[in-house]
């Protein structure tokens, strides 16, 4: 979340980076940070005032009675008792400001950095590069959910059948291709120097606060009702909760994570062309890369998790593309971000792969994830994430720009963790 300095000091500054991110009621949200830590603050002015009182005062008890002034000593007890009732009732006061601002705190967006092009909607968003092979496709070339069928790789209704719509069942050489594909991305991400994790795929409240995904997303991720727990919808969640509530040496950073699970996203109000087959599902598989840096390398420590997913989609002879998201385009948590799309033939459309981001401080103060400096300053981490890769559209782009009059070709780099080089 934003820090309160970040608000008070640079108010114009955050309300402009707000309107970019077309919150609304910006202005008067705002003004209503500003109101409830200015209450707090007097408060705590009162409070502590009133705490050197009561040690003020008491102090004098023992020594008037020793002088024989009971009725100054009785007067001065009856002087602590009634502070420490107005006390508590500015305890409860503070605490409740506190308590409306942190809550007021997690509904604010974070603020997109000056080279985030204004915007309202994927339309908006800025062209920064493609790449990638033309793939000459057969006539009547088919989308994958055809494909699926044809080699009998993924079976749709099978998944209806035991969970509902959006659980695939992959079976086959669909399975072995999700598997090496999984392999595949966790070597890459190793051979780079990140460090595997295996976290666990539900959280608590507080990871979900943590990352940012609550409350903003509460709708949209699968809750566990009885025990108050979440299914992820990203390994960005536990891996980047790993260093909630952490104090890390400057000599420690960047922290380089990556990591497979399985992703669920409850996808609410999602349909049309648009979901069908691999296109959008509630449940699939992802390796994501996670980053914690100072601030003043996250940028290049962003630029390298960028060059890496589009190694990954060179490496896998996709075409792609790549883009930087305008402010109204941008998810609630990035300050910056750039969206991986490769081209499906067949659907003749881009399809979205990887979104990498930076969060500049805004996970970093919710999680209180610091670094102690050379100096021995306690400072705010910046956090950053990214898919490397995410599976269905991948697997979808692979099966429909790869497919020939023989079979499904499988890209050369692939063909060492898949055991075949065709589905035929």
């Amino acid at each position: 979340m934003l820090t309160i300095k970040q608000i008070t000091e640079n108010t114009e500054a955050v309300l402009r980076g707000l309107n970019k991110k077309h919150f609304v009621h910006a202005q008067a949200t705002i003004e209503q940070v500003i109101a409830f830590n200015n209450k707090r603050r007097t408060t705590q002015a009162l409070l502590d005032n009133n705490l050197a009182a009561v040690n003020s005062t008491s102090k004098t008890i023992g020594a008037l009675m020793k002088e024989g002034r009971k009725a100054e000593a009785e007067a001065a007890k009856n002087r602590v008792a009634e502070l420490k009732e107005t006390n508590k009732t500015l305890q409860a006061e503070m605490e409740q400001a506190a308590e409306e601002l942190q809550n007021l705190l997690y509904t604010i967006p974070n603020i997109p950095y000056e080279e985030v092009p204004e915007g309202f909607g994927a339309e908006d968003n800025v062209v920064e590069k493609t790449g990638g092979m033309e793939t000459p496709l057969p006539q009547h070339a088919q989308p994958h959910w055809e494909l699926a069928r044809k080699y009998d790789l993924i079976d749709f209704d099978l998944g209806v059948k035991i969970t509902g719509a959006g659980f695939p069942v992959y079976k086959g050489k669909g399975a072995q291709l999700q598997r090496a594909l999984i392999n595949f991305f966790l070597d890459e991400a190793r051979k780079a120097g990140y460090t595997e994790i295996m976290p666990p795929t539900v959280v608590n409240a507080a990871s979900g606060y943590g990352t940012g995904q609550l409350p903003d997303k509460e709708g949209q991720m699968y809750h566990c009702h009885v025990d108050d727990l979440y299914l992820i919808p990203t390994a960005e969640v536990p891996v980047t909760n790993i260093y909630r509530d952490v104090i890390l040496e400057e000599k420690q950073l960047p922290v380089k994570n990556c990591a497979y699970t399985q992703c669920f996203r409850r996808e609410a109000g999602s349909y049309g062309k648009d979901v069908r087959g691999l296109n959008r599902l509630h449940e699939f598989s992802k390796v994501e890369l996670v980053r914690i840096d100072k601030p003043e390398h996250s940028r290049q420590s962003h630029q390298e998790m960028l060059d890496h997913v589009e190694g990954l989609l060179q490496k896998l002879e996709l075409p792609y593309r790549i883009l930087r998201l305008c402010g109204g385009d941008m998810s609630f948590t990035a300050a910056l971000c750039f969206d991986f799309e490769v081209y499906s033939e067949a659907q003749q459309r881009w399809l979205e792969v990887s979104s990498v981001s930076n969060f500049d401080t805004y996970q970093a103060n919710r999680l209180k994830c610091r670094y102690r400096t050379a100096e021995k300053k306690t400072e705010l981490c910046h956090t950053l994430n990214g898919s490397a890769l995410a599976l269905p559209r991948i697997v979808a782009a692979l099966l429909e720009n790869n497919q020939t009059p023989d079979g499904i070709r499988i890209p050369q780099a692939l063909v060492p963790y898949t055991g075949f080089e065709m589905i035929d």
